[in-house]
């Protein structure tokens, strides 16, 4: 199991940006975050067998949110340091935490049994 946390993702609206052809890519806000991301699991061991997550989203404030659309983000950001690609995952919990200011998430990841 590996554990961390790591600060609260910019939305899927803020994280992707459309260009003027229609194509999409990474907003700067996105680079910046991936870019945290990075150094804060700069080391760490990389799984690479099929995966089961658990994510505690500790949010910012007390608007409303939608707890999938933090996932996106974070799972991309976090494929490569710490995962492969976020394909392996087999199984992701993902559990509203507290009201914490600037927003946290907290991350388990396991290594299961391949299913097949």
């Amino acid at each position: 199991m590996i554990k961390f946390e790591l600060d609260y993702p910019p939305s899927v609206n803020s994280y992707w940006q459309r260009n003027r052809n229609g194509s999409v890519r990474v907003s700067s806000e996105g680079k910046s975050y991936k870019h945290m991301v990075k150094m804060r699991l700069n080391g760490r061991k990389q799984l690479t067998g099929r995966l089961k997550g658990v994510f505690v989203v500790n949010v910012p404030d007390r608007r409303r949110r939608d707890l999938d659309n933090v996932l996106k983000a974070l799972l991309d950001s976090m494929q490569g340091h710490v995962f492969l690609d976020d394909e392996q995952f087999d199984e992701i919990t993902v559990k509203r935490g507290e009201v914490i200011k600037g927003g946290r998430v907290d991350v388990e990841l396991y290594e299961i049994e391949d299913k097949t």
